[in-house]
């Protein structure tokens, strides 16, 4: 099955690939949106936002789309940065900073990555809507080389580690993603 992704990050598509594969999923197949995919995520939640993503994709292709919405929620900050988590600062770095300063005087440091993924048929119907979370607390300072965005800053319950310490496999077993595309691909194998 050919399933458009809604997105142009090459990293997500990989992602998904590799979750997909550790699932041993069905032969999907995630392929990009054509190059003018240019969503306006003016939702004001993680599902408004996938739906509008999944939306955009079908509206170009006509084929069944996928897309997700995803972010992190720190407790302290009222659930921010949230939805605007890829635009709280410029650059990934620059968010990152800018979360560690906003957290320097808070004892709780809970928060969680939060992932809408929203499946759409030809018809540009929605046929499933679901989301993943992974709890956590942010660490404060960054720590491990892999993943992106928060990952560094990011420690997983009940592991020690952050995400960025964690080999691609295990975080993938238990990101917000991964838990999201799994409830995706357990309703397309009915």
């Amino acid at each position: 099955m050919k399933i458009v992704f809604a997105t142009g990050n090459e990293h997500k598509i990989q992602e998904l690939k590799a979750i997909a594969k550790s699932l041993g999923s069905f032969d999907t197949e995630f392929v990009f949106p054509p190059k003018d995919f240019m969503p306006d995520e003016n939702g004001s939640t993680f599902e408004e936002n996938s739906y509008i993503k999944a939306k955009e994709a079908n509206r170009l292709t006509g084929m069944y789309s996928l897309a997700d919405d995803s972010g992190l929620c720190v407790k302290a900050l009222d659930d921010e940065p949230g939805i605007h988590s890829a635009r709280y600062a410029d650059t990934p770095k620059n968010r990152i900073e800018k979360l560690l300063n906003a957290l320097k005087n808070t004892k709780d440091r809970s928060a969680k990555f939060v992932c809408a993924m929203t499946l759409l048929n030809e018809k540009g119907e929605i046929i499933f809507q679901t989301r993943g979370e992974c709890q956590g607390q942010i660490a404060f300072e960054p720590c491990g080389t892999n993943g992106f965005g928060y990952d560094p800053i990011f420690l997983v319950e009940n592991t020690g580690l952050t995400m960025a310490q964690m080999s691609e496999n295990d975080k993938n077993m238990i990101s917000h993603r991964g838990r999201a595309l799994k409830k995706v691909l357990d309703f397309l194998k009915k």
